[in-house]
């Protein structure tokens, strides 16, 4: 036979071989097939033996030289063929001629339909090797591994930051220019990126679509669930390299190293004080306006946080879920345990940074300032007299009411 050679043998041996290649196959259709790619790629490439047609050979060899001839005359990029080019108008054009036919969503590539479908059909093939979890995208696999790696090779020209992926510096990069392309259509609102944005528009439909397996409560986000699973497994990835103290979300750890830096990068436009956190900004401008919008469902009393009312509703229940491992002394809230542990550590982790004292409290260190800074802030509505602290005037005022 002239385009192949058949041997007979045992069940499922490969009995057809090209004569061009050498290469086998089980059955004859098989062969044809492979024959007539060959004759399709007639053409190879003389620096990595390629096989192509004798347009994409020409093509191909580009890559090898570096020559990208075709550029887009709205932004300049070059490509290596007229049909990348074409290919990235679209870009600039809004056309996405590839429809997912399930739930209508288009694309501006095949291959990015090809990865969406697979939200559908629930497919990952692209899994890690160092711990198994699955992916939809070769780039995503790609941009994972960096966690273990620890490469981030996208870095900031302005602050030097980097970053694992492309994407997560486009974001970054809004931060210094202001940039908010994202708008939520009901309030306005900005954002630096699509996900935010996703994220937001929850606030105005309620939606909470990740749930917790174990407990059954609904969040927003996925990472907003991934942080509360901490709380049943107990895991606090995330550690100060300064005190060791350990937290279940990266943003937790933010705030906490502003207790060493003291760094407070949010202040108040009425009264100037300033706070680590925004959320204690938040909590604090309600001094100014009088607002407690949690009340307790018991007994009608408001508060300005949510913290707040939750620990006041133990004081109906009795309950004290947060125990001391050393003493055994319970108590109604998180923050009053890990206060508390500091009278056996001894640790202070709140110094003065004019003389240098210690303290456990935050509480502490404020009062103690007041004694460089002279403030004192709490005066005597009879006689004006002010003090620096809220029991010396409650001890005050009672010399009032002694001379009456």
């Amino acid at each position: 036979m002239s385009s192949q050679q058949k041997h007979r043998g045992g069940e499922g041996l490969e009995c057809h071989h090209c004569q061009h290649c050498d290469k086998s196959f089980k059955t004859s259709s098989s062969l044809k097939s492979h024959q007539r790619t060959r004759a399709v790629f007639k053409f190879s490439c003389d620096q990595c033996e390629k096989p192509s047609t004798t347009s994409e050979l020409k093509a191909h060899q580009l890559v090898h030289t570096g020559e990208k001839p075709y550029s887009c005359n709205q932004c300049g990029k070059a490509f290596t063929s007229a049909g990348n080019l074409r290919t990235h108008k679209r870009v600039h054009t809004g056309e996405k001629p590839y429809g997912c036919d399930q739930c209508g969503k288009a694309f501006t590539y095949s291959s990015q339909l090809t990865i969406h479908r697979r939200v559908h059909t629930g497919e990952k093939p692209y899994s890690c090797d160092q711990c198994g979890k699955a992916f939809t995208s070769s780039s995503q696999l790609t941009t994972h591994r960096r966690v273990h790696n620890g490469e981030k090779p996208y870095s900031c020209d302005q602050c030097g930051k980097a970053f694992n992926s492309s994407g997560d510096l486009t974001k970054h990069k809004r931060v210094h220019t202001g940039e908010k392309p994202y708008s939520c259509d009901q309030c306005g609102k900005a954002f630096h990126s699509s996900g935010d944005l996703t994220k937001h528009k929850r606030v105005h439909t309620g939606e909470k679509p990740y749930s917790c397996n174990q407990c059954g409560k609904a969040f927003t986000s996925s990472s907003q669930l991934t942080t509360h699973r901490r709380v049943h497994t107990g895991e606090k990835p995330y550690s100060c390299d300064q005190c060791g103290n350990s937290f279940r979300a990266r943003s937790e750890l933010t705030v906490h190293r502003r207790i060493h830096t003291g760094e407070k990068p949010y202040s108040c436009d009425q009264c100037g004080k300033a706070f680590s956190s925004s959320s204690q900004l938040t909590k604090h401008r309600r001094i100014h306006t009088g607002e407690k919008p949690y009340s307790c469902g018991q007994c009608g009393k408001a508060f300005k946080s949510k913290d707040e009312v939750k620990a006041h509703q133990l004081t109906h229940t009795g309950v004290k879920p947060f125990s001391c491992d050393q003493c055994e002394k319970a108590f109604t809230s998180s923050d009053k345990l890990t206060k508390h542990k500091r009278v056996h550590s001894g640790e202070k982790p709140y110094s003065c940074g004019q003389c240098g004292k210690a303290f456990n409290f935050s509480g502490e260190l404020t009062k103690h300032k007041r004694v460089h800074t002279g403030e004192k802030p709490y005066s005597c509505g009879q006689c004006g007299k002010a003090f620096t602290h809220p029991c010396y005037i409650q001890k005050h005022r009672c010399s009032h009411t002694a001379s009456i």
